[in-house]
Parts: structure tokens; sequence; C-alpha cells
């Protein structure tokens, strides 16, 4: 019989390098070995199906996330969620507050800040956010819409300064060309007709895996449909879907930021670009869910 390396499989596969060693390493691949650091894996071997979906219902993430949010409950996991996702994906996006001053805006509904300047609309767009996670929370189970997209929006980039510009057209698509990473979206009168195209296509599947989220989310960025806040909206929509269907949700931390927007850029060459730094991301949220106890 044939074998193959590690590299070898993982571009048969379409894979990371990691994921085939961590696929061999858990005995997930038969007839792998190892000689020395070395994996042998037959050329015949069956790329092992990883599994997001939760297999036991009870202490479901998203009753416990709206349990806790409708009670105020301080310190769980819906607390973390709202403090680690909010700052994160703002700071992705040029934030300038720290995870500590995102923290006491959540706890407090106030800012303390000693001879520092803040942005106000860094601080606006934090308190904002928490209401839109609030949002993919209440309308977890609900199916996606273009309503539902442009009021997560619109609740994001409430009271700040591109608010006020007419041009901006917050709440709805955009007016004006824009780019993302040196690369060209969607044009303006493009936009509408795109986005009805890419809800139907991802709604018109029955039940969706990780993939398909991230593919949504690769095909959503790309058309970049408003003028700003098109990443941290694009990423609220997946840990919502995530919610919807029983899959562990994740958030983009700081570390993972570049390798996020190579997997966007590479989505079409090698889909485990992206697919790996979520799952990584993935396996961080799960390890708060350990800590809290919460089965997946």
């Amino acid at each position: 019989m044939k074998y193959l390396s590690v590299s070898e499989i993982a571009e048969k596969w379409k894979v990371s390098d990691r994921s085939v060693r961590n696929y061999c390493a858990k005995g997930r691949v038969v007839g792998a070995f190892r000689s020395g650091k070395t994996w042998n894996i037959p050329e015949n071997a069956e790329k092992p199906e990883r599994s997001n979906k939760k297999t036991v219902q009870k202490n479901d993430l998203l009753d416990i996330l709206r349990n806790e949010k409708a009670r105020k409950y301080s310190g769980g996991i819906y607390h973390k969620t709202q403090i680690d996702l909010t700052y994160n994906s703002n700071h992705m996006e040029g934030s300038r507050l720290t995870h500590d001053q995102t923290r006491y805006i959540f706890e407090t509904n106030t800012v303390g800040v000693e001879k520092e300047v803040l942005n106000v609309d860094d601080v606006i767009e934090t308190a904002n956010h928490f209401r839109c996670i609030d949002m993919i929370i209440d309308h977890a189970k609900a199916s996606l819409t273009e309503r539902f997209i442009k009021e997560l929006h619109r609740t994001l980039k409430n009271g700040t300064s591109d608010s006020r510009m007419e041009w901006f057209n917050v709440g709805d698509y955009k007016k004006v060309p824009n780019e993302v990473g040196g690369m060209d979206t969607a044009l303006p009168e493009e936009v509408a007709e795109r986005m009805k195209e890419l809800i139907s296509e991802y709604n018109g599947k029955k039940m969706k895996s990780l993939e398909d989220i991230l593919d949504f989310h690769v095909r959503f960025e790309r058309i970049h449909p408003f003028q700003d806040g098109n990443g941290r909206v694009g990423r609220l929509i997946m840990f919502k879907e995530c919610l919807k269907y029983n899959i562990v949700p994740f958030i983009i931390e700081e570390d993972l930021k570049l390798y996020y927007y190579r997997g966007l850029k590479e989505w079409d060459n090698l889909q485990g670009y992206l697919t790996d730094t979520c799952l990584t991301a993935q396996d961080r949220y799960k390890a708060n869910l350990d800590y809290f106890r919460i089965e997946y």
C-alpha cells in the first residue's frame, strides 16, 4: 500500500496540515501510523467528518444565554460572551477601548477614565454592540432576512458620527462604492440583488453546517453591503446561525485576526485556512462552556 505525507494528504483533502495531524493523533484516520515525528497515511484514507453539532439537548447554550439575559445574571456565559465578543469584534475594526473598559461599560453603563481621551464613537458602538448581541440571542431561531441584517446594522451604528451623514445610509445598503483589504466589493447598484440571491440560496438549505455558515460569511463580506460595519454584522450573523443550528459558536480574537483575514481571502482556493481558524476559536469557546459546565 502506498502511504502519503501529512502535507500531501492536506492538499488532497483541502485542509491544513494541522487538521491532518489532529485527525491522526486522535486515531480517526484508519491505517495511519507514526514513524518518529512523521505520519504515514494510506493514500486511499478517507477524510474524517468533524462534528460540531450538539448531541445532548439539556443545558442548551441558547436557553442558558436567554435565561441569564432575562435575569440580568452577572458572571455567567452571557456576561462573558457580551464582553468578549464585543471587545474583540470592535477591536478588529479599530476601536481603541481596552477589554477592561468594554467590561466596565457593560457592567456599569458608565465610562471611567483618567488622563485619557476616548473616541465617542468607540463608546457608542460598544454599547450598541451589546444590544446587537441581545438581538441575535432573541432572534436566534428565526430565519435570516435582509430586514434583520439591516436592523443589526442600524442598531450598531445608531447615534454615531456616521449616522449623521445622509450618504452613509445607516440601516440600509451602501450608496458609495467601497473596498476591503484592497479588494473590490459589490457596487451599490448590485448589492440588493446579490443579497437577495445570497440569502435565498442560504435559506434554501434545510440544515446548515459550519461550512455553510462560513461560506455565507465569506460571500457576505465580499458583497460588503454596508458603508461600514460589515465585519461586525457578519460575525454577529455567524454567531446567531451557530446558535440556531446547535453548532458551538466562536469569537475571533486578536491573535487569530490575520489568519481570519487570510481565510476570507483564500476561501476559493483552500477553505481550510478559514475553517481551521474558526475551529481554533471554537475550541476556545468550548473551554468557556466547560468552565461553566455547559454541555455541547
